[in-house]
């Protein structure tokens, strides 16, 4: 009940109110569409770095054992080809 009498207060109030006749020049529109693509940006790279992460940790993961054993190859082809070590040395 009260709910509706509040409705219509409000809507009374609105039929009464007068216009401002006050001029908001164009440079407060660029502001606020400046906020908003600001704000929309931020939100966009925040949702897309969290988005991203476990694939640029898989593939660093990736690189990182295919970089460890490429290092172990190489180890083991100077181990069992050159005794000497003599071309390191030159």
């Amino acid at each position: 009940m009260w709910a509706t009498q509040l409705f219509a207060f409000a809507l009374c109030l609105a039929c009464i109110a007068t216009p401002a006749l006050a001029y908001i020049g164009p440079g407060a529109g660029v502001t606020v569409l400046g906020a908003l693509w600001g704000i929309v940006a931020a939100v966009f790279l925040a949702l897309t770095a969290i988005l991203l992460w476990p694939i640029r940790s898989f593939f660093r993961r990736r690189r990182k054992a295919r970089a460890a054993a490429s290092d172990q190859a190489t180890i083991e082809a100077r181990e069992g080809g050159e005794a000497s070590g003599a071309r390191d040395r030159a």
